[in-house]
């Protein structure tokens, strides 16, 4: 079953935003990248290299922003949008909207509320979702995830909640080299969705617009 669609590792754009403080100034930002397998909370999108580009606003921590992936058949295309920010004890909070279309026929439209959390080296999310199609009409859905980061080390565990059960894990490990980001993880999947294990590559490069 194909499902969940947005990559982790190399496109988490609106999930750092929603924890982040951010500037009141209006800010412009845009992402390329390529990974040579393309996964989302443990589901695999599309087992070959696979190239994906964003752009992202922030102001007075808003956000917005839309990011595209190359997927099987036809592209993938987020939508996403929400408010973060952060107190002086440096818990941060946020929560957002986040819509998945597609060109193609790889799947159904996807829609979700996007909640977070983090302190420190951990940050929680909390997803609820439905799936929008004549065949999926009662299809609805919650993922969580808890994630940790440490001097570009990292690891998440998440779990699938309501018409899809199942868990996943993955631990990467992720640095700068002349102005690109490049990463490696493993994942393991154990899930009605995927049941899986596989490692993959990224590399992508940030611009200030």
């Amino acid at each position: 079953m194909k499902f969940f669609k947005k990559a982790t590792l190399a496109a988490s754009v609106f999930a750092g935003l929603a924890i982040s403080s951010a500037a009141q100034a209006q800010e412009w930002s845009a992402n390329v990248g390529l990974l040579s397998e393309y996964h989302f909370r443990g589901i695999v999108q599309n087992s070959t290299a696979t190239a994906n580009g964003g752009v992202d606003v922030e102001a007075g921590g808003f956000y917005a922003g839309t990011w595209v992936a190359d997927v099987e058949e036809g592209l993938e295309v987020d939508l996403y949008a929400g408010y973060g920010f952060e107190f002086d004890n440096g818990l941060s909070l946020g929560a957002g909207v986040t819509t998945y279309q597609y060109t193609g026929d790889f799947d159904t439209q996807y829609d979700e509320i996007n909640l977070y959390a983090g302190i420190s080296y951990f940050s929680l999310e909390y997803t609820i979702g439905e799936r929008d199609g004549e065949a999926f009409p009662d299809d609805s859905y919650t993922f969580t995830g808890l994630t940790f980061e440490y001097e570009g080390l990292s690891a998440t565990a998440g779990k699938f909640g309501g018409d899809y059960s199942g868990d996943y894990v993955e631990v990467g490990y992720g640095t700068t080299f002349e102005g690109f980001d490049i990463g490696v993880a493993f994942i393991l999947s154990d899930s009605d969705l995927d049941d899986d294990e596989t490692v993959y590559f990224s590399i992508a490069k940030s611009f200030e617009l």
